[in-house]
């Protein structure tokens, strides 16, 4: 399987790093939605599987389980699929229906919670299911996005890649989540490059940086609990955002960029386009933006106008409450 797996490698990173055009400040972006399975996760999903099997954890026989909100789960049903293993993900209602559908095709069998935990969110009840599914599955094997350190390990190979801009890198701005990709690259880049700020972007309602939990509908950023491999991270800054900006921030990303990408995309690209507004430089900055993947599995949610408005009413309904 190993052999197999070193195989996919060859197109896993070394993504597109491109100039973004008409912005304040310099703004580079990468690409990772050109990635195998069409996101950054596949650089996490390939280092949980890779290791896994190559200790021995994993082999023919094992049943995979994952709780993911449609990027790892993604990525890691299509190593699967490649490899002939069994591959259960926990999904929940905030999974776009383009996503479920794929993996519908691409897993062995995919369990979707219904149950909100007490944040108000999914991800507690869907950690749970794969907790008490892995008790009672013979030669099962957790790919654990928020936990296994081979998560943001996979992200390691980021490193050269960002300092081959043709530019010398200021400022990293990355989205979070399961936050593999902001740990992976905090901490090897700033073995050769401390100087370069790392900056999160979250989203209101996310409890990763310690604000209090809100009911969320957005999935791809934010977590209803903070996940244990981001004490490894080393973070200079966060950009805490609402739900509405990251759909403003998709919606100009398109139209100023003719990038159409992803919720986590978005975010990064508002922010980054704001944060130099409040703050003093002698020299320009040029900043790297990591978008995880593409718009296409949000089209019935961001790109829709009529869900974005609901979604709108909803917020301010519960703001008045």
């Amino acid at each position: 399987m190993l052999q197999q797996l070193e195989n996919l490698s060859a197109f896993i990173g070394n993504t597109p790093l491109i100039s973004l055009r008409n912005t304040d400040t310099p703004l580079w972006a990468k690409l990772e939605y050109n990635n195998f399975s069409g996101s950054s996760k596949d650089r996490a999903g390939y280092s949980i599987i890779y290791n896994g099997i190559k200790s021995g954890r994993i082999n023919q026989d094992t049943t995979i389980i994952a709780s993911s909100s449609g990027n790892l789960a993604i990525a890691v049903a299509s190593i699967c699929k490649m490899l002939d293993l069994k591959f259960i993900p926990v999904i929940d209602p905030n999974i776009n229906a383009a996503y479920e559908n794929l993996l519908n095709l691409l897993a062995y069998k995919v369990v979707k919670i219904t149950e909100r935990d007490h944040t108000g969110g999914y991800l507690l009840t869907r950690i749970d299911t794969v907790n008490k599914m892995h008790a009672t599955i013979n030669n099962s094997f957790i790919a654990d996005q928020y936990g296994d350190p081979n998560n943001y390990k996979g992200y390691y190979g980021l490193t050269n890649e960002i300092l081959a801009c043709p530019k010398p890198i200021d400022y990293i701005f990355v989205a979070v989540s399961s936050s593999g990709a902001i740990t992976g690259i905090s901490k090897s880049i700033k073995e050769k490059r401390p100087e370069i700020k790392i900056v999160g972007v979250d989203v209101e309602g996310s409890v990763i940086f310690n604000a209090p939990p809100v009911k969320r509908y957005i999935s791809g950023i934010g977590a209803s609990q903070v996940p244990p491999i981001i004490k490894n991270a080393l973070i200079d800054d966060v950009v805490i955002l609402s739900q509405t900006d990251i759909i403003k921030g998709c919606l100009e990303l398109l139209n100023e960029q003719v990038i159409f990408a992803g919720a986590s995309s978005g975010a990064v690209y508002l922010a980054a386009k704001n944060y130099f507004r409040d703050i003093s430089y002698t020299t320009t900055p040029n900043s790297l933006l990591i978008f995880p993947d593409k718009g296409h599995s949000y089209l019935d949610t961001i790109y829709n106008k009529e869900w974005a408005t609901q979604l709108a009413n909803k917020l301010q309904s519960a703001s008045i409450a």
